[in-house]
């Protein structure tokens, strides 16, 4: 079990987990996750980590096939500034691989926004905590579980 995974079991909700072989030479996690669970992309979330212009980390669940507005989650945050996280730093602070960042269960709890599309999706799906590895649960118990808010941070 990953700390995602035992997160939502501890907190008892719905959820299932889902694998598949990942593939070490995919070019997308998160498309790859799409294509061999056979999910329509806009229901796969990644999990994405900034820096804010105060240092601060957060993280941003997005679509696999969208592209993070850096304006739009900086706005989101209440901050001037974001940039992607670096790489190192990410692992560092949640715990995770890239590839498998899950935004449960990390090992510092990081500020949240998920994507506004996540409220019409029937489930979500997003790492659970290492590559080939999906955790599918309701946006809103996710969004709950992290005190996350819901804005538009993707490019149109």
């Amino acid at each position: 079990m990953t700390p995602a995974i035992n997160l939502v079991k501890k907190h008892r909700l719905a959820y299932k987990v889902h694998d598949y072989q990942h593939d070490p030479l995919a070019s997308s996690y998160g498309l790859e996750a799409a294509e061999k669970l056979n999910l329509n992309p806009a229901m796969v979330f990644k999990t994405l980590v900034v820096q804010t212009d105060a240092k601060q980390l957060a993280v941003a669940m997005i679509p696999v096939d969208q592209q993070l507005n850096f304006k739009k989650m900086a706005k989101a945050l209440g901050c001037k500034k974001v940039q992607m996280a670096d790489s190192a730093l990410v692992e560092r602070t949640t715990g995770y691989i890239l590839g498998g960042v899950s935004p449960l269960g990390q090992k510092k709890r990081l500020t949240t926004v998920i994507n506004i599309t996540a409220q019409s999706q029937s489930a979500l799906f997003f790492s659970a905590g290492r590559r080939g590895l999906e955790l599918e649960m309701a946006a809103n118990d996710v969004q709950q579980l992290l005190s996350a808010t819901f804005a538009d941070i993707t490019n149109d």
